[in-house]
């Protein structure tokens, strides 16, 4: 998986497993990209912060500090999609 596919997926599940802390599945998936990340990546201590309009990932490569910017609507597409479906909220 490149770089920024799996930044985008993390993220993405990140913010799902935020808003969700108890869904083991979401804790899960977010652990599975983590390790992706770090193992294919060697990215270490990846975190985000939110504005009105994006999300902005900060993450260390080989000690160097990166970020990246990602659209809010495209993140919380996910945790929309899993919100608005009633089997995952009984």
């Amino acid at each position: 998986m490149k770089l920024d596919d799996a930044l985008f997926n993390w993220l993405q599940i990140q913010v799902v497993a935020a808003a969700r802390p108890h869904d083991v599945s979401a804790q899960e998936t977010a652990s599975f990209f983590l390790e992706i990340l770090t193992n294919d990546h060697h990215v270490s201590e990846p975190s985000y912060e939110e504005d009105d309009v994006s999300y902005i990932l900060s993450f260390y490569i080989d000690g160097q500090r990166h970020t990246k910017r990602y659209d809010k609507e495209n993140v919380d597409s996910l945790l929309m999609a899993i919100e608005s479906e009633p089997k995952y909220n009984q």
